[in-house]
């Protein structure tokens, strides 16, 4: 009796001792690192008709790129003219993905812009000096000629000030990527057009057919059937005719717009930002809200084929608005100053579907720091896995901009606080899409690498997460 006395009243002291304990024995079990508590899903909207939970996305490491300095210079001129590598060569990451690189001829990379080879030399010295690359709007399609750069400088002797996401290989079983060093946008827009000669087959087609009959007597495309080959076909129409035949390898493209799902999709290519073709601006230059004099601003072709009919519709419905740039016409002799000039000033920034679900009016918006409008349904965006442009964008769907005054209300109702929080994030996030030669940490060619990395390991949760939080304004 006595014993069970006792025993009752020790209850209250050790129900008391017990609560004074649990929240220090909570924070041992949180800073420990090694306990996995348990934690609620929730399943998100399906993108594609793939599901995709908070917690599957909470589980995969957050990306951390290199921090960025902006100096304020005009980063986006390295054009191709650089003499000589100065003090850059890569610091070799411990991690940095190891890339094989085919010693194609000239013919294929800087013999298309005019670079003639030395006696036993395969490849430009980039240590002494860099072929400039053409000029015109083909810059956009640059990509290949970065990525080619890269890989070139760094094995270099100069002096490490940078760390590098790829190194380049001499032995193709040491590779984790095998690269294909073809400048096909450039092959295209040079060589894609039949001469007064009259010649039944362009320069551009030989090319490509020379390079499908190269891959496929490699050794290194027959072991894996080309799975873990790397080739840049960014312009929609660079490559068509070899793209069926290379289809297992991995793409760098700006979109899938005229690509069948079975040669190229998301879930084996990678998207690469266009090269810009406005001046960047610098991040202490950029206009304030109130300082913007235009609420949004559009310049290019109006009249194009396919989905490009939404032009033709936005510019009625623009037509009378004051507030309102929304003209025709391509870059001419100043075309880009003025277009820069435009963006700068201006709060918002339309990116229309036209042709194809991309344009480079993106990327001319986000380095100008102008809000960009986003209204293209099937666009795919670069490196949205660990991006989220929701937080620097505005997405209309293509039904809801053809509705009078939508796109008026919506834009006119967003106050300064949210604009400003959107261009501070985009002036954190624009180096990201600046392609450099030497390239600089976090740059569009770190980037690249980067995601190339990512598509190896085939982790695409957070991608699905994102894109399902490109409307969220409207629901």
């Amino acid at each position: 009796m006595r014993t069970g006395t006792a025993t009752r009243r020790l209850l209250p002291c050790v129900f008391i001792l017990s609560v004074c304990i649990l929240p220090y024995s909570i924070l041992f079990l949180l800073n420990s690192g090694n306990v996995a508590l348990p934690e609620p899903v929730l399943k998100l909207t399906p993108v594609n008709g793939a599901a995709v939970s908070v917690t599957e996305v909470q589980r995969l490491p957050t990306p951390s790129p290199t921090p960025y300095i902006n100096d304020g210079h005009d980063v986006s001129s390295s054009s191709g003219t650089t003499e000589g590598c100065g003090s850059y060569a890569c610091k070799t990451n411990q991690e940095a993905m190891k890339v094989f690189m085919y010693d194609l001829p000239p013919e294929f990379h800087f013999g298309l812009l005019g670079w003639e080879p030395k006696e036993d030399e395969s490849w430009p010295d980039v240590r002494q000096e860099v072929p400039s690359y053409a000029g015109g709007l083909t810059h956009q399609h640059s990509v290949e000629y970065w990525l080619t750069l890269d890989l070139l400088s760094s094995n270099s002797s100069c002096a490490e000030v940078g760390l590098c996401n790829a190194v380049r290989v001499q032995n193709s079983d040491d590779a984790d990527v095998i690269f294909v060093p073809f400048f096909a946008s450039l092959s295209y827009n040079l060589d894609s057009k039949l001469t007064k000669k009259k010649r039944r087959v362009s320069k551009d087609r030989k090319l490509q057919d020379k390079l499908v009959e190269f891959l496929m007597g490699r050794e290194e495309w027959k072991r894996k059937e080309g799975r873990d080959h790397l080739i840049v076909a960014h312009h929609p129409n660079s490559l068509l005719r070899a793209r069926e035949k290379l289809a297992p390898a991995m793409f760098v493209v700006a979109d899938f717009g005229r690509t069948p799902v079975r040669i190229a999709n998301l879930e084996k290519d990678i998207v690469a930002p266009y090269r810009h073709v406005v001046r960047t601006i610098a991040s202490n230059d950029s206009l304030k809200f109130e300082n913007r004099s235009r609420l949004l601003y559009f310049q290019g072709e109006i009249y194009r084929k396919d989905g490009g009919i939404i032009r033709q519709v936005l510019y009625y419905l623009f037509k009378k608005e004051k507030d309102v740039h929304f003209t025709s016409g391509r870059f001419h002799k100043n075309g880009a100053k003025e277009a820069s000039q435009g963006m700068a000033s201006s709060k918002f920034c339309l990116n229309l579907v036209g042709d194809t679900p991309s344009s480079n009016r993106l990327f001319d918006s986000i380095a100008s720091l102008c809000i960009p409008v986003i209204i293209s349904d099937s666009i795919e965006l670069p490196f949205e896995d660990v991006l989220d442009y929701s937080e620097f964008c505005i997405f209309i769907s293509e039904s809801d901009a053809l509705k009078p005054e939508f796109v008026m209300n919506l834009l006119s109702g967003i106050g300064s606080d949210e604009w400003n929080r959107m261009w501070r994030r985009i002036k954190e996030v624009a180096h990201h899409f600046e392609y450099h030669y030497p390239s600089q940490p976090g740059d569009a060619v770190q980037m690249i690498w980067e995601a190339v990395h990512r598509k190896l390991k085939m982790s695409s949760a957070r991608l699905k997460y994102h894109r399902t939080k490109r409307f969220h304004r409207h629901h």
